[in-house]
């Protein structure tokens, strides 16, 4: 049976007429921007989806990609439009949860990643619209739809399958119910105050010492006050570039270190050991992302040099979020808008980390993420853990302005977002310029033979 206020709010007989992707790629990997220890020459891209409707409103998601395998992904998604196609959106939101199962157990196609890889990136996209849509429906941005939901309503988009030995259904609502005091007070304290970014814009592994030092010192005089770079190819240059920026940002400022899973386990701890008299806050993704039990490793021998492992990004679902969080393999949560399964898994992983204490520093900077992620640690702060503490938004400033609704960052706070949606809608023009490779972008790249033409 549908929740009251689904009862009330989602009353229009909209149909699904067709599900639209396109394969966006920016060439970010002319200037080595998005350069790391793993991925040596980025170009910053997404499968973009489109819901169309027999009505006037739409809905936009994307799945966020670095170049090529963009094409696997847009294809994964046509493969699940079928299962949208003519459903009427008043049955799929009074039942989000159920429907979110079935999208994703889907018999033929989840033999090819059951809530994983490429098949749950496509997930991400159509559900992330979907969420798009509603917020649109309502009128509201997404963070406010989340906020006004009441905890059954919310908690009834989660599937609890898998997850339920750590977090069960009631608790989720007991624990939303728990924090409904003070809703209103935080709200308003945020946008006045927006919410705390740092960034990464200077740390890229591509650039020189010259660049860094330049955008460093950009970036404080922004009021950036928490700065992360890349390291993990060479022990030695890691050591000066940390160096580097320590003598820029001082010992009052944060400084976080990326390695994006480039080495093994005993690699990883005695590289961190080296690096530990810069005193990094956190090293993200020492190790794969895959390795859970590494991962505690990692943390139990960094611990006494007061470093915290952070990850997440790569983490391809809600099950092993449960189990890197019940072996204490990570102190800071980063989850990824279109990594897991949409905004119904990112839901559940929320709610566990805030049962087991961990603070959630959401993975950004990709093409359209740091515009989704405002929208869920807004959420978090206003009705599920009420606070900013040892809490960021990673901000990097790429892409943006390809956008309709882009992030707004005024000293080194996201402000908060008032367009309704999910801020994920592309601009016609960067569609027609950037989608691959038919796109005026690229047909120009090609002719100058910058890019090999596929």
């Amino acid at each position: 049976m549908a929740h009251s206020y689904r009862k009330r709010s989602v009353t229009s007989p909209m149909m699904i007429r067709s599900v639209h992707t396109r394969d966006i790629r920016f060439p970010t990997s002319l200037e080595a921007h998005g350069s790391d220890a793993m991925h040596k020459d980025p170009d910053y891209s997404c499968a973009y989806v489109v819901i169309y409707t027999d009505k006037d409103t739409e809905g936009h998601g994307l799945a966020f990609t670095l170049g090529r395998g963009t094409e696997i992904v847009v294809a994964a998604v046509k493969a699940l439009s079928p299962l949208l196609v003519g459903q009427f959106v008043t049955n799929i939101f009074s039942d989000f949860g159920g429907f979110w199962r079935k999208l994703t157990s889907e018999s033929q196609l989840r033999w090819i990643g059951p809530e994983k890889g490429v098949i749950h990136l496509a997930t991400a996209a159509i559900i992330n619209a979907l969420w798009d849509l509603w917020a649109r429906m309502e009128n509201k941005p997404l963070w406010k739809l989340l906020v006004d939901l009441d905890p059954e309503d919310l908690v009834s988009v989660i599937d609890f399958r898998y997850i339920s030995d750590v977090l069960t259904k009631q608790e989720a609502i007991d624990i939303l119910y728990k924090a409904q005091e003070g809703k209103g007070h935080r709200e308003e304290q945020v946008k006045l105050e927006g919410y705390p970014a740092y960034t990464t814009q200077a740390g890229w592994l591509g650039y020189s010492s010259d660049r860094v030092r330049s955008l460093v010192g950009q970036y404080i005089a922004l009021g950036f006050t928490a700065f992360k770079i890349k390291v993990g190819e060479n022990v030695q240059d890691d050591i000066k570039r940390c160096k580097l920026v320590r003598e820029i940002i001082g010992w009052d400022r944060k400084l976080m270190v990326d390695a994006n899973q480039r080495w093994d386990v005993d690699q990883a701890i005695d590289w961190m050991k080296q690096l530990a008299e810069f005193k990094p806050l956190w090293i993200e993704e020492p190790t794969s992302p895959d390795d859970i039990l590494g991962h505690a490793q990692i943390s139990k021998a960094l611990a006494p040099l007061g470093i915290g492992v952070a990850t997440g990004e790569m983490i391809c679902n809600r099950v092993m979020f449960k189990q890197f969080l019940q072996a204490g393999a990570m102190q800071y949560c980063q989850i990824d808008a279109c990594r897991v399964g949409g905004v119904n898994e990112l839901l559940a992983i929320y709610l566990m980390a805030h049962k087991f204490k961990v603070p959630v520093c959401p993975h950004a900077g990709g093409v359209g993420l740091c515009e989704m992620v405002q929208h869920l640690q807004i959420f978090d702060f206003i009705s599920l853990s009420g606070t900013m503490e040892h809490r960021m938004i990673e901000y990097v400033d790429q892409q943006h302005d390809q956008f309709e609704d882009p992030v707004k960052v005024k000293q080194a706070r996201y402000l908060l977002p008032k367009t309704i949606g999910f801020s994920t809608h592309l601009k016609y023009s960067a569609t027609e310029e950037f989608e691959y490779p038919y796109g005026a972008r690229w047909q120009e790249l090609f002719k100058e033979g910058i890019y090999k033409k596929p």
